[in-house]
């Protein structure tokens, strides 16, 4: 049976609040726009999103719990992410990150300023599809 990504992030955030846990996001933003040609057994996040110059964040599993892998310029590293709000967040180097969608522009990137579907970590540091 295959369930709508929406759906299940709806379904994993209900979970959460049904046993008196949440997970906040300080940003909302719409769910990427590769969600509506994404798998429907898939979430809208999951896949390897480009940066520049080989960069790169990939994101694995879900609902609710995902594994983020992102690659600089250092190497690749991995984190457990929570889904939020219209947003995953995750723990780098003792500080709440937050990835939401959002496009080129917004990444602050002018490698990524002429996409459209974008994930954006903070500011200078984001990752596109397409």
């Amino acid at each position: 049976m295959r369930i709508h990504p929406l759906v299940m992030l709806a379904a994993g955030v209900a979970a959460l609040s049904a046993c008196g846990r949440s997970v906040d996001s300080p940003a909302a933003a719409p769910v990427p726009a590769s969600a509506a040609s994404a798998s429907k057994a898939s979430s809208p996040w999951v896949g390897r999103w480009h940066g520049p110059e080989g960069t790169y964040l990939e994101i694995t599993g879900g609902p609710g719990t995902y594994s983020v892998t992102v690659q600089n310029l250092d190497g690749p590293r991995n984190f457990d992410a929570k889904a939020g709000t219209d947003t995953l967040v995750f723990t780098r180097d003792g500080v709440l990150e937050t990835i939401r969608a959002g496009s080129g522009p917004e990444t602050g990137m002018k490698w990524l300023a002429d996409k459209h579907d974008c994930l954006i970590v903070k500011s200078g540091e984001g990752y596109c599809r397409g």
